[in-house]
């Protein structure tokens, strides 16, 4: 067999757009035939989808999967990204998007170790992704995934707008013991709300400190102006601040479905008539293209600067 060396990976990769891993097991297989490696990942759609790799994909669908275990259980949330709504509906992207998620339920790792995972179907996750790209012809992603698990309680989880797969997806651990369908029901509510007010942190600790002395200058500045004396500003920034926590701390939030409830009290009703303590231990929300910088096509706004520069 030939000796594949770096600079054989890197001129192929360059050639055809490939991954590197791709181009070393095609240069392999090949015994260092770069044309026929070239070939090879052609037939496989590798070069084809490495050259959509380029085209912003902010549609597409977030899809979770959960999993009981007994006294405990497991859960899965992922984002798998396409260009258009259109292909975000058919009907393959959406079982491919629902294997990866029962596929994520066995992984703790970050979205790289995900894309080595086998599917239900035996084919690594990344193999499946690869595959859409070739068959429908648009660049696809496979950009966020994450687990949560617990020994005794639930995994509670909501999709919007409806099902397993939509456009926000979230998971939220319950610890808890008791009757595990009536936790279940509160896990459910409790994403429900996640989904709806987007906290930024399960506990006051747990939240940025960058975050909280940002809003805090911003408080400090605004009680300033109003010409109050030093005294009186300190207590209007710790009243503040309050509300900032109410409003982005999941324990202080007031519950959508009771707003004179707030999520800490909801479980603490939940513990007592459970006969169990009931702790919310982690909650994951993801939202469909959240972060992404999508490409807006503007025909004349370009007419009008090629215009002035001319």
């Amino acid at each position: 067999m030939a000796d594949i060396t770096a600079s054989m990976v890197k001129d192929l990769r360059e050639a055809t757009g490939a991954g590197m891993m791709d181009c070393k097991k095609a240069l392999e297989e090949t015994g260092g035939d770069m044309d026929a490696a070239a070939d090879k990942l052609r037939v496989k759609g590798l070069a084809k989808a490495a050259k959509k790799a380029d085209r912003v994909a902010s549609e597409g669908a977030v899809a979770v999967a959960v999993r009981d275990e007994g006294a405990g259980m497991t859960g899965a949330v992922i984002e798998l990204n396409a260009e258009t709504d259109f292909v975000a509906r058919n009907d393959s992207f959406q079982a491919a998007a629902r294997k990866i998620a029962r596929a994520a339920l066995d992984v703790a790792g970050d979205v790289e170790a995900l894309r080595g995972a086998k599917t239900e179907g035996g084919e690594s996750v990344g193999d499946l992704v690869t595959g859409l790209v070739a068959t429908i012809g648009e660049n696809m992603l496979l950009r966020r995934s994450g687990r949560l698990a617990v020994s005794q309680g639930v995994v509670g989880w909501y999709v919007h707008p409806t099902g397993d797969l939509g456009r926000i997806g979230v998971i939220v651990a319950i610890e808890g013991g008791g009757d595990k369908a009536a936790l279940a029901e509160v896990g459910r509510k409790v994403a429900m709300h996640i989904s709806h007010a987007n906290p930024l942190s399960l506990t006051a600790e747990s939240l940025d400190p960058a975050a909280v002395e940002r809003e805090r200058a911003i408080f400090r500045e605004q009680a300033l102006a109003s010409g109050k004396p030093p005294q009186v500003v300190d207590k209007m920034i710790e009243g503040r601040i309050r509300k900032f926590y109410e409003e982005v701390v999941l324990l202080k939030q007031p519950f959508i479905m009771n707003q004179d409830q707030t999520i800490e009290q909801l479980l603490a009703e939940t513990s007592k008539a459970q006969g169990s303590p009931a702790k919310i231990t982690g909650f994951l929300r993801l939202a469909l293209g959240e972060g992404v910088d999508k490409k807006t096509d503007d025909f004349a706004a370009e007419v009008a600067a090629l215009s002035g520069a001319s």
